[in-house]
């Protein structure tokens, strides 16, 4: 029971303390211009670009698409800097050398990346809803609050992954941008999945986001929790399997470092 309980505390400590390192609190602007000017700017040019190309009656399509995909600002560049951050600043060879449970360690970096990509999505929605008239008065919106959490923590789950990538690069923001700017294209987000090559839609069907996408459209459409729920469900499995072979790298580097002497270079 005292160990559970010491789990506990560490995951709550950790997340919270990774969390508030991540954004420097000590200029709330920078955490606010995340929070609402860049799901507006993403939106804003994706939805006038989208329309001039395929007419205003597509608004929709990418006012949804950008909406969801802003999810993956935490997950990608949020969840990765709460790990690679350790490596930077010097903190790792205290991490490592801590007798603290790693499964609660590893993943707890992620927890308030959740909760606030989930919140920068719900943001998205709003500038959609007030400045480019999304209607969500057919939207089951509990399905669609549940998929922006399942999208959001699938996502994150990947930024689990590139987080232990930061642990072996020196470049590790080309990385992070290779794949937010990938997942633009692949996830469906502004290209619809059956115009893209075969090769493209197997790499989609792999990759978190594309089923969040596809069930917020569906849901915003006027479906019901039934038709989304396969998708959902998929999307939780993504998630687990990007996490799980997160973890396993960074247990597998934590070993080579410690052989290596080589906690702060790797």
């Amino acid at each position: 029971m005292r160990t559970l309980i010491n789990n506990v505390r560490l995951f709550i400590q950790g997340t919270i303390l990774s969390y508030i390192a991540l954004f420097n609190w000590i200029r709330p602007m920078n955490y606010m211009a995340s929070m609402i000017v860049m799901p507006l700017a993403q939106i804003l040019f994706f939805v006038f670009l989208g329309t001039y190309a395929n007419g205003a009656g597509s608004a929709q399509f990418y006012v949804v698409g950008n909406a969801i995909q802003i999810a993956s600002v935490s997950g990608i560049y949020g969840v990765t800097m709460s790990i690679g951050n350790d490596r930077w600043l010097g903190t790792l060879s205290y991490l490592f050398g801590s007798p603290a449970n790693r499964v609660t360690m590893f993943f707890g970096r992620a927890f308030m990346h959740i909760l606030n990509g989930a919140l920068n999505v719900v943001i998205a929605f709003g500038w959609g809803v007030i400045l480019l008239g999304l209607d969500l008065s057919h939207t089951n919106l509990g399905a669609l609050g549940l998929t922006i959490l399942v999208t959001t923590f699938s996502t994150c789950a990947l930024g689990l992954l590139m987080g232990c990538l930061s642990l072996v690069t020196a470049n590790v923001m080309f990385v992070n941008n290779t794949v937010y700017f990938m997942l633009l294209i692949f996830s469906g987000a502004n290209v619809a999945l059956d115009q893209l090559p075969g090769w493209m839609q197997f790499i989609s069907n792999i990759l978190p986001l594309t089923r969040g996408v596809t069930a917020s459209r569906l849901l915003v459409s006027g479906a019901g929790m039934d038709a989304v729920a396969p998708l959902l469900l998929q999307e939780i499995g993504i998630g687990l399997a990007y996490g799980i072979v997160g973890y396993f790298m960074f247990a597998a580097f934590e070993v080579i470092a410690r052989r290596r002497g080589t906690l702060e270079t790797m």
